[in-house]
């Protein structure tokens, strides 16, 4: 009997690490789309200029919270010229905007300064009241545009059935996943891991790889 259980939470383990990793797999497919069309994609020189990078592949309205949206992502920050190992973060609720249509999309954010990384890497914040946001321009904006983003400490996009956008985050709650963090790193860690000297994981290099390749 003993066995059986051991070998049951084992399964259970692994299933939820092959979950981790399905989800850094979606996060790298989003970026590597997202990144795709240059006129459509983020600005390449706010990629360069941001603290932090977020991507929550398939958040879903109306899962888990009635009436709410729900996803769970990954997010690593700049560190010696470079990017860090990776945190985990789980969105609920807000203004979300599934404004381009769609009950699932891929939702990707940058924080352009410290105060928006202070935000983040805190156990809870709500965008827009912990931390002022604004819907990312797309592609070649105009000067103006981007002057404007850059006074808000995150800049947010989703992209839904292949149409990518801008949209607000208003009211959304940034949470720290332990859980995956636990499954990435193989023991409790917190989000402050990213401004340690922790080494990327295995099952996050890609990620983090992606991420510098159209940052760098």
């Amino acid at each position: 009997m003993r066995f059986l259980i051991l070998t049951v939470v084992a399964a259970s383990l692994a299933t939820a690490q092959t979950d981790v990793e399905k989800r850094l797999n979606a996060a790298v497919e989003t970026l590597d789309e997202v990144m795709s069309i240059k006129d459509k994609s983020i600005p390449e020189d706010l990629l360069k200029k941001a603290s932090c990078a977020v991507v929550v592949p398939g958040l879903k309205k109306g899962a888990f919270i009635v009436g709410g949206k729900f996803g769970r992502g990954f997010f690593t920050c700049r560190k010696d010229g470079g990017w860090s190992a990776p945190g985990a973060v789980k969105v609920e609720g807000g203004s979300i905007g599934f404004q381009i249509g769609g009950s699932e999309t891929d939702v990707v954010m940058l924080i352009m300064n410290d105060r928006g990384k202070t935000s983040l890497l805190s156990s809870k914040f709500t965008v827009g009241a912990d931390a002022s946001a604004a819907a990312g321009p797309v592609g070649r904006s105009t000067s103006a545009e981007t002057d404007a983003a850059m006074r808000a400490e995150i800049l947010t996009w989703s992209r839904s059935r292949g149409v990518f956008a801008g949209v607000s985050l208003q009211g959304a709650t940034m949470r720290e996943d332990e859980d995956a963090l636990k499954q990435m790193y193989g023991k409790k860690v917190k989000n402050q891991v990213v401004v340690t000297t922790m080494p990327v994981p295995g099952i996050a290099q890609k990620f983090v790889s992606t991420l510098s390749k159209y940052s760098n």
